[in-house]
């Protein structure tokens, strides 16, 4: 299974960044540690980014790396846009 990894700033971390990880496009991001069977310990290095061994390891296993500008594009999305999977026959009936 190969899904999709971006770095993404952290709530309340005034922009430092968190690797977040989703099983497919449509999922919505998750910080990597809501992936136990995902993740691998973090490097022992001082000030180390949190995630970075994770993000290797996903890498090598074939997952696909989103910039964060991208990922934060999804968030702004409007849930109106939803409305755009149905046609109008079905909103209709």
């Amino acid at each position: 299974m190969a899904g999709q990894l971006c770095w993404i700033p952290k709530f309340g971390s005034k922009g430092k960044l968190a690797l977040h990880l989703r099983l497919e496009s449509f999922h919505p991001w998750k910080p990597h540690t809501a992936f136990p069977g995902l993740c691998v310990p973090d490097y022992p290095i001082a000030g180390g980014s949190k995630g970075w061994a994770t993000n290797q390891k996903l890498l090598q296993a074939g997952w696909t790396a989103i910039s964060t500008e991208q990922a934060q594009r999804s968030f702004d999305r409007p849930m109106s846009n939803l409305i755009n999977l149905f046609d109008d026959d079905e909103l209709a009936a």
